[in-house]
């Protein structure tokens, strides 16, 4: 299954110069424990970066910096790891153990942003199919046990 069929489409973003006020107002107002930084380029947002809400707590107010001379630029992380919308979901999980992170950016075949995957939604959905297995398990024993009497 490509990870385009599962990833969330409505991401929450940033660009570079978006302030960390901003930025913490975003992941509240959506609800969400981070947002990808991106640059717009002919009329495409590419993911250049994301900032968790661990970031601004560790990189300002851990810091005790100055929360009006920061951007999300500045704090987003240095190496951003995205996968394509074709890529496979064992292929996704492979490449986000490899690199050791739990979200992902989904990009187009031009780098255009798409969606996000995190760990917790591939939970969700391998979840799902465990449960659909149990439950092949049980029907397969009830089918059977009607069989033998």
């Amino acid at each position: 299954m490509p990870i385009g069929e599962i990833c969330n489409r409505e991401v929450v973003f940033a660009t570079r110069d978006t302030s960390i006020l901003e930025t913490a107002q975003l992941m509240r107002r959506h609800h969400v424990g981070d947002l990808i930084v991106v640059d717009e380029k002919n009329d495409k947002r590419i993911p250049v970066g994301i900032v968790t809400d661990r970031d601004i707590v560790i990189e300002v107010i851990a810091k005790e910096a100055d929360i009006n001379s920061l951007t999300a630029g500045d704090i987003m992380g240095l190496e951003l790891v995205t996968t394509r919308e074709a890529d496979g979901v064992f292929e996704t999980i492979q490449l986000m153990r490899l690199k050791g992170v739990r979200r992902m950016p989904v990009v187009d075949p031009h780098g255009g942003l798409v969606g996000i995957v995190s760990v917790d939604d591939l939970v969700e959905l391998l979840a799902e199919e465990m449960n659909e297995l149990a439950k092949l398990i049980s029907r397969e024993q009830v089918r059977e046990a009607k069989n033998r009497k």
